[in-house]
């Protein structure tokens, strides 16, 4: 099966009058089931349909839409995998210089707010064909929604695109039914009825026990509404449970909401990822040197989706739901297969998982029929008493890849949940991890290590992550492995002040390590935290929250996380002022900097004095170097007896 077509000529080479669909996407186009215009596409195709794939438009060009002429239907449109202001912006500010899902990284080839603009641009053109929108972006801005880009509330994308309707979440269900039912002549305002999709009304009178949020109106004037307003939506996140929403916007009327689509089924997810996929980017990009985003997921493999870990600054919840659907051993297998047949293939799966990699079946078996619990979580603040913690099947799908004819090994990479490891008593699963699956380094994700921040972020107290730490570093010593975790950290999350970011800066100096990456909170569309971080209040709680909001004291908390840096001496130090932690400047081993900068010799390096702890020259020679600098951090030279014992102190660290 060939690309679909992505010009006028392609569609009439394969006898294409008129495309039933034309999909405008603001990737490059690659023909992957890890990207979401790829599975929609085919999806519809499998359905008899025709999509044209009209891959970075120029916007600025109103032509640029006429590629394929006016489609049949309806027109498409999606961000990308990615929000396109997440796509284009640090937390900070600051533009980034590299796209990922664009040709050779090149940026700029997709406007701000693309669905909007793309959304915009079809209509100025078509007046009357539909316009659906999908995707990460349209669906996390469905309805009101704080936008920190703007620091405002935004109104639904909905309204500023021009479309017709949203297909929110895993979109297969809803993007069939709506093709069925403009094939079947249903006028498209009339598509009230469908599940996992949003749309106008002036009325609602034709709707079962609504829920109606607060107005458009009420939530940018008042925060506690606002609050108000998304506590609404959280509790109607489930598909079995969850109720039609409703937002009144003055003279437009109502934006509805419908219940999300219900979840895919084995077979269903089998299908989906059985299609056939070209695996790989359009030729047309070739020259450019390809799609840099496709190779981190190239030799990987999708095994779930959906999340019931419910971390508040994550918005799976609200796309894809806390309900886990999974595939079958036989399509992963047969997957893997079609991989190894690959000239390129070196004998590596990269990943097996998900949002999170080692859950493969719903928190409880109540889940499948009566849907997630709306006013309790499946792991916070402590596992659920319902909690079915067993990773027998993920432990036998590792097995059965890795036996595979020319797999040399199996990782996993996509993130695992320690808490839920620790839930399952049989140990299994984190033997296995430390044999077989790690190649040198594990990712996780504490976060933070102040309990009262953790509150705030959903996450397990820092006493479960101490102990997955011991855990980990016993199975290492049990099977003679030099292995690490590389835990991730956090800084700015509402919740969060200066003396949770020392408490954090001194557990971090314990380490004997300091992070690669450091991770502001970033305030994305349709997250409790956002939530939060706008208006002050936990949402599900009302209890008032801190917002770190001045951008110098962000700045001084993710100077924390890396107080080696000499170029974050003097934050560092104003920080420790602020929280009158001057114990912490000087020279002794508990100390995170000296009391005054180092003079900085011809070589730009800074100096160093005997027993000095702050300016991260000396010691990090001590330490082979090895001091979280790069992807090889841990798995470079370890000859000194200093090295070893700084080894075993980063050991009793990891999570």
């Amino acid at each position: 099966m060939p690309f679909l077509p992505t010009t006028k000529k392609e569609m009439e080479q394969r006898g294409i009058r008129q495309m039933d669909f034309v999909y405008v996407i603001g990737d490059a186009y690659v023909d992957h089931s890890s990207f979401g215009p790829a599975i929609i596409s085919r999806v519809l195709e499998s359905r008899g349909y025709t999509v044209g794939i009209l891959a970075q438009p120029d916007w600025k060009k109103d032509e640029s839409i006429t590629e394929f002429g006016e489609p049949r239907l309806a027109f498409l449109v999606s961000a990308g995998n990615m929000d396109s202001m997440v796509n284009h912006y640090a937390v900070s500010g600051k533009h980034r210089k590299t796209d990922a899902y664009s040709p050779g990284g090149k940026m700029g080839l997709r406007p701000d707010r693309a669905v909007t603009v793309y959304g915009n641009l079809i209509r100025r053109t078509y007046k009357k064909v539909p316009i659906i929108l999908g995707g990460i972006e349209a669906s996390l801005r469905r309805l009101a929604h704080y936008d920190y880009w703007s620091d405002r509330v935004r109104r639904s994308v909905l309204l500023d695109s021009g479309a017709d309707i949203i297909s929110y979440g895993m979109g297969e269900r809803s993007v069939v039914e709506i093709a069925d039912a403009l094939q079947a002549g249903i006028a498209v305002e009339d598509l009230t009825f469908i599940r996992g999709t949003v749309y106008r009304s002036r009325t609602l009178d034709h709707l079962d026990r609504p829920v109606v949020l607060p107005s458009y109106e009420e939530v940018c004037s008042d925060k506690r509404a606002y609050a108000e307003s998304f506590a609404l939506q959280y509790r109607n996140t489930d598909a079995l449970t969850a109720r039609p929403l409703a937002e009144f916007y003055g003279t437009r009327g109502y934006v509805v909401q419908n219940p999300p689509a219900l979840p895919l089924t084995q077979q269903e997810m089998d299908d989906v990822y059985d299609l056939p996929y070209m695996r790989r980017w359009h030729p047309s990009y070739d020259a450019a040197g390809g799609i840099p985003a496709f190779s981190e997921i190239r030799y990987s493999l999708t095994s779930n989706r959906g999340c019931f870990g419910s971390c508040n600054f994550c918005a799976l919840t609200f796309h894809e739901g806390r309900v886990v659907q999974a595939r079958s051993h036989q399509s992963l297998l047969s997957e893997a297969e079609k991989m190894t047949e690959e000239q390129e293939f070196k004998g590596y799966i990269h990943d097996v998982g998900g949002p999170t990699a080692d859950f493969r079946f719903p928190a409880c078996e109540k889940q499948l029929t009566k849907g997630a619990c709306p006013n309790r979580a499946c792991l916070f603040p402590k596992p659920c008493p319902n909690l079915r913690a067993d990773h027998t099947d993920y432990v036998r799908l590792l097995r059965e890849l890795k036996r595979i004819p020319k797999v040399r090994k199996v990782f996993v990479r996509s993130g695992i949940r320690f808490d839920y490891v620790l839930a399952d008593r049989k140990g299994e699963f984190l033997e296995e991890l430390v044999k077989d699956h790690i190649s040198g380094q594990l990712r996780v994700a504490p976060e933070h290590v102040s309990d009262r921040v953790l509150h705030f972020m959903g996450k397990p107290e820092h006493a479960v992550y101490e102990q997955f730490r011991k855990q980990f570093e016993a199975c290492n010593r049990k099977y003679g492995k030099e292995q690490y975790a590389l835990p991730y950290f956090m800084s700015s999350h509402p919740g969060c002040g200066l003396s949770e970011a020392v408490e954090l800066a001194e557990y971090i100096r314990d380490m004997g390590f300091i992070p690669e990456q450091a991770q502001d909170f970033y305030p994305t569309p349709s997250t409790l935290s956002t939530c939060m971080y706008y208006t002050g209040l936990h949402p599900l709680t009302m209890e008032k929250v801190y917002v770190p909001r001045n951008p110098h004291e962000k700045a001084m908390q993710r100077a924390l996380i890396q107080y080696r840096d000499p170029k974050n001496y003097d934050l560092v130090r104003e920080a420790l002022q602020r929280t009158g932690r001057q114990d912490l400047i000087g020279f002794g081993p508990k100390c995170l900097i000296p009391p005054r900068k180092i003079a900085h010799g011809k070589s730009g390096k800074s100096a160093s004095r005997p027993g000095q702890e702050g300016s991260g020259t000396q010691r990090q020679r001590a330490e082979g170097e090895s001091a979280g600098r790069g992807r090889g951090a841990g798995n470079r030279s370890r000859k000194s007896r200093k090295g070893k014992e700084i080894r075993k102190q980063r050991n009793r660290s990891v999570s």
